[in-house]
């Protein structure tokens, strides 16, 4: 097969899996502020896919690693052939597929690196892959990332609770909590959950077209991703963010926890944080369970909260498994496309098929802004009026006050029998 063909085939499946990882991620930065009522849900989605596109720019150190660290290239290493990387990009975006319809948000990060391995282990063998770089950059990641997370969660929104708590002077007594500053909070953290996963998530992409260009003989080995890579990757995650995820974004917001504005801030707070340091560090971290250890270590940080333990042993197995099913997938088909031409044409078809046919599949029971996550509250979300808006507002507000003193003064009586619209409408509660 020709070779230029072959690459095109590969960035061509690799921009797919990007847009794939796009949606299948939204859930990781916007489900927590749609379930508060924050930020209503098609303008969260909006926000996101800027934010990533924005991202995507301003950091290649994990696309070096995927890239130049987990799969050797080049002549110190073993040659990679655009082959086996098209093998490993199957087994990553069918099993994106397949969480992506079934709810769970499983790492996408893992489901590439399982991918190319178990395609790099049958096209080229064990000696492919770089152990040592899978354990440090990987690995141990997987395993420390989600708890780190979880647990600086939990601290802040306990500390977040302890600091707004409101008590009676005099009798000690609770008093009517005030949190709905935290909605405002959210978008803010959000919005850097969202830019963190760009800087993360979309390099990955860089990584693996960076490393076809290499083996293909367009590229030195060593060398970081190209521009046009850059922003191609930049928009196809971005467009897929836009798409929505929505059952996963279900899952995040309401099916671990029921999240309040002030969990909702920790948690999202927790998450970038974790994700800009990794990709400084050029570590390739899953961006999905860290933000779903968050949501875990914010709600068993809020008193009285519920952690659905059934999902999230649901979602941890998604993980186990992630990783040894792409590599299986990738494995085959490897197998296949060694064949030759028909083999890869094959595969191409094949895999076509099972993506189309999963989402023809879903259709049945569509999930969507409308229906991802029902708030009680939803109608609050944050609206930012402009200066002029708010003068308007804030003098009408003055004059109808002053009027209503006026009238007291005049007919006092009348005053007395009226019920103040605070007492009429008190506000409620908000945890």
């Amino acid at each position: 097969m020709d070779i230029t063909f072959m690459v095109a085939l590969v960035i061509a499946l690799a921009l797919f899996f990007d847009f794939t990882n796009g949606f299948h991620d939204t859930a990781n930065a916007m489900a927590t502020p749609i379930a508060t009522g924050a930020i209503k849900p098609k303008t969260a989605v909006a926000l996101a896919a800027v934010l990533n596109l924005v991202g995507a720019f301003l950091s290649t150190e994990v696309a070096k690693t995927v890239s130049g660290g987990i799969i050797r290239e080049g002549s110190g290493g073993v040659q990679i052939t655009p082959e086996i990387i098209f093998a490993g990009l199957m087994g990553a975006v069918l099993w994106n597929m397949i969480t992506w319809l079934k709810g769970l948000p499983s790492s996408s990060s893992h489901a590439l690196f399982g991918g190319l391995i178990g395609a790099a282990v049958v096209g080229a063998g064990f000696n492919s892959v770089n152990l040592e770089s899978l354990l440090q950059k990987v690995i141990l990641p997987a395993v420390f990332a989600p708890v780190i997370a979880g647990l600086a969660a939990y601290v802040c929104t306990r500390l977040a609770y302890a600091l707004t708590a409101r008590h009676d002077p005099e009798t000690g007594s609770k008093l009517t909590q005030k949190r709905g500053g935290f909605r405002t909070g959210q978008i803010f953290t959000s919005s850097l959950v969202a830019l963190a996963h760009g800087t993360n998530d979309a390099q990955k992409t860089m990584g693996i077209i960076t490393l076809v260009l290499i083996a293909a003989g367009s590229q030195a080995p060593g060398s970081g991703p190209q521009l046009w890579v850059i922003a191609a990757c930049a928009f196809a995650i971005a467009i897929g963010t836009y798409a929505g995820g929505w059952r996963i974004i279900r899952t995040m917001g309401s099916g671990l926890t029921e999240v309040k504005p002030a969990q909702g801030f920790a948690a999202e707070t927790s998450t970038a944080s974790a994700i800009l340091a990794s990709s400084h560090l050029g570590f390739a971290l899953s961006t999905t369970q860290v933000a779903s250890g968050s949501v875990i270590g914010s709600g068993m940080g809020r008193r009285g909260t519920t952690v659905r333990w059934a999902m999230v042993g649901k979602i941890a197995l998604g993980w186990l498994f992630t990783l040894p099913a792409a590599a299986i997938v990738g494995a085959l088909t490897a197998l296949l496309v060694k064949t030759g031409v028909v083999g890869v044409l094959i595969a191409a078809v094949a895999g076509s098929g099972a993506v189309l046919f999963m989402f023809f599949y879903s259709r049945k029971s569509a999930v969507s802004h409308h229906n991802a996550v029902e708030v009680e509250e939803a109608g609050q979300a944050v609206r930012f009026a402009k200066k002029k808006a708010m003068a308007r507002a804030r003098a009408k507000a003055k004059a109808k006050a002053k009027a209503e003193a006026d009238a007291a003064a005049n007919n006092p009586q009348a005053a007395a029998d009226t019920p103040t619209a605070a007492a009429s409408n008190p506000k409620e509660s908000q945890r």
